[in-house]
């Protein structure tokens, strides 16, 4: 039997325009859910990814791992989602399920064989496809049914940047009386950070490298605004910081500036991964304060099943520009100009 194909949006290689073409589809198997997409984000990583920026791409491939669509057909063993359901699905499609952190209910770290939503391969050898596409196919475990009054235009928001930094909120003890401070104001993870934190009970400050940002910051919710060369201000906040969760890198990143913030006991947590090698972290300031510098890998299912359900009734939006599918090109140059404000979301149809 000849393998079945999807259609969209393909990368042949760094500096190469996107193309609409076909490629091979995963073979079907018992595990597998199949599904017809509706909308796909738009998520850095997908830039990184077409331009080989964390190492050498398995190129062609089509990126988008923030995907939500309808259920067309599952293998027999699928059981808890049908046909006809509204799904979604995040940047891991697969993983061991054997190893001791799968078991642990930590499959986001699976140590045993983890398959990403593109750039990745299925055991079997199969390329591993993402969202800029018409249809998507993969393994049951990673497919999450949406709630009722979750649009999947906005659901497919959550399925990175939501999880992404739901997940290290919830794992590192932000709760009411937290003070959470962002960096990475233009970045497209920051307005969840804001509201996951705010819908903690938790308040926020932002920080940033100016004050450019200072009115969405507001818009958003935050509490307060501490701009790099506001020094005034970071003597304000000196030591008084729970957590500070980091979305975006500068080249010269001010680690003093910003650890300094923090209370003693305090984490700094990566959501970002920067272009090389961390540099100038003061280890006085780190053993004096017991500051702990933290990385978080996405999310498990199960976080990602309390954070839909989290994000239903708490009702964490996030503000999304939406582009059809077949302008799927114009998108990603205007997110590497730096136009989003702040999801991009392509859409095969409207909600």
């Amino acid at each position: 039997m000849s393998q079945e194909k999807i259609e969209g949006w393909v990368c042949f290689g760094k500096g190469k325009p996107l193309e609409w073409t076909e490629q091979p589809r995963k073979h079907f198997d018992d595990d597998t859910v199949e599904l017809d997409i509706t909308h796909c984000g738009i998520c850095a990583s997908d830039l990184f990814t077409m331009d080989s920026g964390w190492g050498e791409t398995d190129y062609p491939c089509v990126t988008g791992h923030e995907i939500t669509g309808v259920v067309k057909k599952v293998g027999k063993n699928v059981k808890h989602v049908t046909v006809g359901d509204r799904v979604g699905v995040g940047a891991q499609s697969g993983a061991c399920l054997q190893c001791k952190f799968c078991k642990n209910h930590e499959e986001n770290i699976c140590q045993g064989g983890a398959v990403y939503t593109y750039n990745s391969r299925w055991p079997n050898g199969d390329k591993a496809l993402g969202g800029y596409a018409n249809k998507w196919s993969g393994h049951q475990h990673f497919v999450f049914k949406l709630p009722e009054n979750l649009s999947s235009e906005i659901a497919c928001t959550f399925f990175c940047a939501g999880v992404t930094t739901y997940a290290p909120l919830k794992h590192h003890g932000v709760t009411k009386g937290s003070k959470v401070g962002v960096i990475g104001i233009g970045k497209e993870k920051f307005q969840l950070i804001t509201q996951w934190a705010k819908a903690m009970g938790a308040e926020v400050v932002a920080l940033s490298h100016s004050d450019r940002k200072r009115e969405d910051a507001k818009k958003l919710g935050c509490d307060d605004y501490i701009a790099l060369n506001e020094d005034s201000k970071f003597k304000e906040y000196n030591g008084k910081l729970t957590h500070i969760l980091c979305t975006s890198f500068a080249e010269d990143f001010p680690w003093g500036k910003y650890l300094g913030l923090l209370e003693p006991n305090g984490k700094f947590l990566m959501v970002a991964i920067p272009h090389g090698m961390l540099h100038n972290i003061p280890p006085g300031l780190l053993v004096a304060k017991q500051t702990s510098i933290i990385g978080s890998a996405i999310g498990s299912p199960d976080d990602i099943r309390e954070m839909l359900d989290f994000a239903a009734k708490t009702n964490v939006r996030p503000w999304i520009q939406k582009y059809p599918m077949k302008k799927a090109p114009e998108a990603v140059q205007a997110m590497r100009d730096g136009k989003a404000r702040y999801r991009y979301v392509l859409c095969n149809q409207d909600d």
